[in-house]
């Protein structure tokens, strides 16, 4: 799934939104508008 070509965009989208990395995969996590979630990054473990 792709997120979005910039993660400025993603940082503007609401104020309440926050891009994280965890664990090679980057999260948009919005807590008072949950429909802007979004996941960004394969599940395939390295090694």
């Amino acid at each position: 799934m792709k997120v979005k070509q910039s993660l400025r965009n993603l940082k503007t989208r609401h104020k309440d939104c926050q891009v994280v990395r965890r664990n090679g995969r980057t999260y948009v996590i919005c807590k008072s508008n949950p429909r802007f979630k979004a996941r960004q990054g394969s599940s395939a473990k390295k090694g």
